[in-house]
């Protein structure tokens, strides 16, 4: 007994890899234009035809790529959030920081680029330090309106709730003096899209995940002392406000990188933490890594849906995940104290 639940954690994580590569797989064959699986693999092999090598390499390995890597940037984003509030109601999306990043994107398009469309590749590169500093910001004024003596869990929701109202209007207000055209892609990218992303969106954010996810493993511990209890983890030494200040940087930084690329993804890293906690225990060595193959495959398939169930429309993946994901929030806010 003791050996299989110590095994448990490595068997959950094998199988969410499994899933995701199942996934993958199904979701290069679906779409508008479908591909049969043999044409897949020749293509790949680099013996398809020039229709199948376009509708692959330039459109659907680029969006899947970029769901894998927002998948685990807002999951895991939202596991610290989670751990450092002591709240399983925290979550990027909810607290606001997502509509702070994707604030100041969308300025930094109007004001720098003039239109959404065409970003140039120096552009793309420079959208997820817009998105930082506007995450920043957005977490900088929930840190400081919820600060009365500490930060209480509801307090935290409710001023993330409210900063995300007001970020939410000054959005309209800018997209108010967009191009009719530019409004309505900004509507859609906002509501969570990745339609359209290119590979330079993946050199974008991909430096970001692999520099910021090994940090956040090397904080495991840091977060599993966190969860004790405050008074517990200062008679152990540990310096609480620095550590939630680091982490919190680390949260920001990760949905921010997120955002810049596939807009405001919410429940995301509410519901992906949530899952893999029940599946793999509180402890963050394996809760981190569980978070990010959940929140990677939910966004994968998430995306698989929303390209086959209209098609040849499309419905945008922040709509599908918002779907799944209100409900379980619903939930969780009826259980909770």
């Amino acid at each position: 007994m003791k050996q299989a639940l110590k095994n448990r954690p490595i068997a959950v994580l094998a199988i969410l890899f499994l899933a995701i590569v199942i996934v993958f797989l199904v979701s290069l064959q679906t779409g508008a234009i479908r591909i049969s699986p043999d044409a897949v693999a020749k293509t790949l092999f680099g013996y398809g035809s020039a229709r199948d090598e376009l509708v692959l390499f330039q459109f659907r390995l680029p969006r899947m790529a970029i769901a894998l890597l927002v998948g685990i940037g807002l999951a895991v984003s939202g596991a610290i959030l989670q751990s450092i509030s002591q709240n399983e109601l925290a979550d990027p999306g909810i607290l606001g920081i997502n509509t702070g990043a994707g604030l100041a994107v969308v300025l930094f398009i109007f004001f720098v680029q003039g239109s959404l469309t065409g970003l140039g590749n120096a552009n793309l590169l420079v959208m997820p330090l817009f998105a930082l500093s506007g995450a920043l910001l957005a977490a900088f004024l929930i840190y400081i309106l919820a600060w009365k003596k500490g930060i209480t869990p509801v307090r935290l929701v409710l001023v993330g709730i409210g900063l995300n109202a007001a970020f939410s209007a000054l959005l309209i207000v800018i997209q108010l003096r967009m191009e009719p055209n530019d409004f309505m892609q900004a509507t859609i990218w906002l509501t969570g899209n990745i339609w359209g992303t290119t590979w330079p969106h993946v050199w974008a954010v991909l430096p970001w995940i692999l520099l910021l996810m090994p940090i956040t493993l090397f904080k495991a511990r840091t977060l599993n002392v966190l969860q004790i209890g405050t008074q517990s983890a200062v008679s152990l030494g540990v310096p609480i406000e620095k550590e939630r200040r680091t982490l919190l940087v680390l949260a920001v930084s990760l949905a921010a990188v997120s955002v810049a690329v596939g807009g405001g993804i919410s429940f995301l890293g509410l519901v992906a933490p949530h899952i893999a906690r029940r599946l793999v225990g509180p402890k963050h060595q394996v809760l981190i890594p569980a978070a990010a193959l959940m929140g990677a495959l939910i966004l994968l398939t998430a995306d698989m849906i929303g390209r086959n169930v209209l098609a040849p429309s499309e419905i945008p993946v922040g709509i599908v995940i918002a779907i799944l994901g209100a409900p379980y929030f619903l939930y969780l806010l009826m259980k909770t104290r």
